[in-house]
C-alpha cells in the first residue's frame, strides 16, 4: 500500500504547471506564462562550462566554494552595499532551495509567517510544508502593489509572528519597494524583533526605479535573510544555484540543514556562477534594456484593450485587472489558452488577493508578445459582448 503524507496532499496543484506543459504539447500556442529569461546564457558562461564540465565530478564544500563566497560578497558590498564575511553566506540549489533551509531553521510549528498577498506562489506551499502558519499582508492595485505598513502592523501576532516576507522586485507584480517603504518596514521588524526574508531574484531588473537591499539599510544585516540567485539576471535557471546571505548563527544552521538535504549546490554551477560574477556588466544589461522595451509594448496594449495595468517597475511579468471580463480568473485563463491559443497565469495562483488578475510574462521575444496581444484583444471584445 502506497501511503502519501497529509502535508503533502494538502499541497495546491499549481495551474501554471499544467498550462505550461499544454503550451509545450501544443506549437501554436504563444505562451506568456513562463517565469524564466527566453536569452541563451551570455556566451563565457557557455565558454567556461564547456572548458569545466569535465572537471566537475567531485562535491564542494556544503557552505558553498571558496572562490564563489568571495564572489558574492565583494558582489554584495559593491552593487547592494550590503556588508557580509563569508560565513554570512550559503549557496544553494537556486535561491528556492535557500528559502527552505531558512524557513526549516527559523518557523517552528504554528509559528506566523506574513507573506505579501498576492505574491510568488512557491511561498505558501514552502511554508506550510513545515507547517507555519502563512498570514496574508493583502496588497492593493491602487497602491501599486506597494505594503502598507499599517496593514503590516495590524497583523504582527508579538507571540507567534516570526518573520515578513519580502519580495522586490516582486513576482507577479513586478512592484519595486522604495527605500522610504522599506525603512519602514524594518523599523516594524525591529520592533518586533522579526526576521525579514528578502527575496531579490530579480535584482537587476528594474527600470526607472533603484532596487534597494533591506539588509543594506543601518544595522538590518541583523534582522535580514537576503536571497539572491543567477537564474534571471544571467539566464542561469538550469544550472540551479543560488544564494543566501544573513546572521551567521541562522546561516550556520542553514548550513547544517544543507549538508542533510542536498549536500552542496553543483560544483559546476558554483564555478560557473563565479565566473558570472566576474563578467561586464553589459550582458545582463543588454537583458534588462530589451526587457524594458517589452514591458512598454505590453503595458501599453493591455490598457488599451481594457485590462487595466499597473506599470511594472522590475521583473519580466505585468498582472492585469480582467474585473471587467470575468470574475474568474482560472476561467479566464483557460477559455483564452482555449479560443486564442495564449497561455497566461490565473490570478488566483499568486494568493486570494491575486483573484480577478492574470500574470502576463514578458520573457519571450517581442514578435511573439505583439502576436498574443493580437489573439487576446479579440478575445476580450469577444468576452465584453
Amino acid at each position: 500500500m502506497v501511503h502519501i503524507a497529509e502535508r503533502e496532499i494538502q499541497l495546491p496543484d499549481a495551474v501554471i504547471g499544467k498550462l505550461l506543459k499544454t503550451a509545450s504539447e501544443d506549437k501554436s500556442i504563444v505562451s506568456l506564462s513562463v517565469g524564466e529569461p527566453d536569452f541563451p546564457a551570455p556566451q563565457p558562461i557557455v565558454d567556461f562550462t564547456k572548458q569545466f564540465a569535465d572537471k566537475c565530478n567531485h562535491y564542494s564544500a556544503p557552505g558553498g566554494r571558496k572562490e564563489l563566497k568571495e564572489a558574492i560578497i565583494k558582489k554584495l558590498k559593491k552593487e547592494n552595499g550590503i556588508p557580509a564575511h563569508p560565513d554570512n553566506v550559503v549557496v544553494t540549489c537556486g535561491s528556492q532551495e535557500a528559502l527552505l533551509l531558512a524557513t526549516a531553521c527559523t518557523c517552528d510549528v504554528s509559528e506566523q509567517v506574513i507573506i505579501p498577498n498576492p505574491s510568488f506562489l512557491g511561498y505558501l506551499p514552502l511554508f506550510e510544508l513545515f507547517n507555519a502558519f502563512p498570514v496574508p499582508l493583502q496588497l492593493h492595485e491602487q497602491d501599486d502593489w506597494n505594503i502598507n505598513p499599517d496593514d503590516l502592523k495590524h497583523l504582527i501576532d508579538p507571540k507567534k509572528t516570526k518573520v515578513i516576507m519580502l519580495n522586490t522586485p516582486a513576482n507577479p507584480t513586478g512592484n519595486v519597494l522604495s527605500r522610504k517603504l522599506l525603512e519602514e518596514i524594518a523599523d516594524i521588524a525591529v520592533q518586533h524583533n522579526l526576521y525579514i526574508f528578502a527575496d531579490e531574484a530579480y535584482e537587476k531588473l528594474v527600470y526607472n526605479k533603484p532596487h534597494v537591499s533591506m539588509a543594506s539599510l543601518n544595522g538590518m544585516e541583523k534582522y535580514t535573510v537576503t536571497f539572491q540567485t543567477f537564474s534571471k539576471s544571467y539566464a542561469m535557471c538550469g544550472y540551479r544555484v543560488g544564494y543566501a546571505v544573513g546572521p551567521k548563527l541562522l546561516i550556520d544552521a542553514m548550513t547544517k540543514t544543507h549538508i542533510y538535504s542536498t549536500i552542496s549546490a553543483p560544483t559546476i554551477s558554483q564555478m560557473v556562477g563565479a565566473k558570472a560574477l566576474s563578467m561586464d556588466a553589459k550582458y545582463t544589461e543588454a537583458m534588462r534594456k530589451e526587457y524594458d522595451k517589452r514591458r512598454k509594448v505590453i503595458v501599453k496594449r493591455l490598457n488599451q484593450m481594457g485590462l487595466p495595468t499597473v506599470q511594472p517597475n522590475g521583473a519580466f511579468y505585468t498582472f492585469s485587472n480582467i474585473k471587467d471580463v470575468s470574475d474568474d480568473s482560472f476561467k479566464f485563463a483557460f477559455q483564452l489558452l482555449k479560443e486564442a491559443k495564449v497561455a497566461v497565469v490565473p490570478g488566483k495562483e499568486f494568493g486570494t488577493y491575486g483573484e480577478g488578475y492574470i500574470r502576463c510574462s514578458y520573457a519571450t521575444a517581442l514578435p511573439r508578445i505583439e502576436t498574443a496581444l493580437d489573439r487576446m484583444e479579440k478575445f476580450v471584445k469577444k468576452w465584453k459582448k
